[in-house]
């Protein structure tokens, strides 16, 4: 996964943020939500596990 281009957005939605992960290979998108105070360095590495995850599962 390291070798791999991920695309993020994120989205304010008052006291959240919506988070998605976009693998720019295949195009597979996942979704977290999270509290707007959390880091945006942990928020991507929340939505990138989350990504490896559906892409390990195939």
């Amino acid at each position: 996964m390291a070798e791999r281009e991920v695309l993020f957005e994120f989205s304010r939605m008052g006291a959240y943020v919506r988070v998605a992960a976009i693998d720019a290979e295949t195009g597979i998108e996942v979704v977290v939500m999270a509290p707007a105070a959390a880091t945006r360095g942990d928020l991507e590495r929340l939505a990138l596990q989350k990504l490896q995850r559906r892409l390990a599962a195939g």
